[in-house]
């Protein structure tokens, strides 16, 4: 069983930017499908930035061109970048991975979570 920490979180102003980390021990992330989901309050889970085995990415439409996902397999880690923040952007981050699949799905019932990092924007 993978155990995901995430890291990074904060309250900034809109326009600002974050980056957010996420460390896994128990498993290797290599092979394996990872990315970013959220959650706002009152608000499903939603997947934000995903990572296939092989480096391909895929954003949601509302953070495409300002936030960057990135993975290091040979450190066990993952990465989100966010810039140009909005208000909008405001939840619960999780980091996640799905260790069945190479190829990523948008369904949230294929991942494994972490505990989550709350990013706080507000001016």
């Amino acid at each position: 069983q993978v155990h995901l920490v995430e890291s990074g979180g904060g309250s900034v102003q809109p326009g600002q930017s974050l980056n957010l980390n996420c460390t896994a021990s128990g498993h290797f992330l290599r092979g394996w499908c990872v990315g970013w989901f959220r959650q706002a309050t009152g608000t499903q889970r939603e997947a934000v930035a995903l990572i296939d085995a092989i480096g391909q990415t895929a954003y949601a439409d509302d953070v495409k061109g300002r936030f960057s996902i990135r993975r290091d397999d040979s450190a066990n880690k993952l990465y989100l970048r966010m810039n140009g923040l909005k208000t909008e952007d405001a939840a619960m981050y999780y980091c996640a991975a799905d260790l069945r699949h190479r190829n990523c799905y948008w369904d949230a019932k294929n991942y494994n979570w972490g505990q989550g990092t709350q990013v706080t924007v507000s001016s």
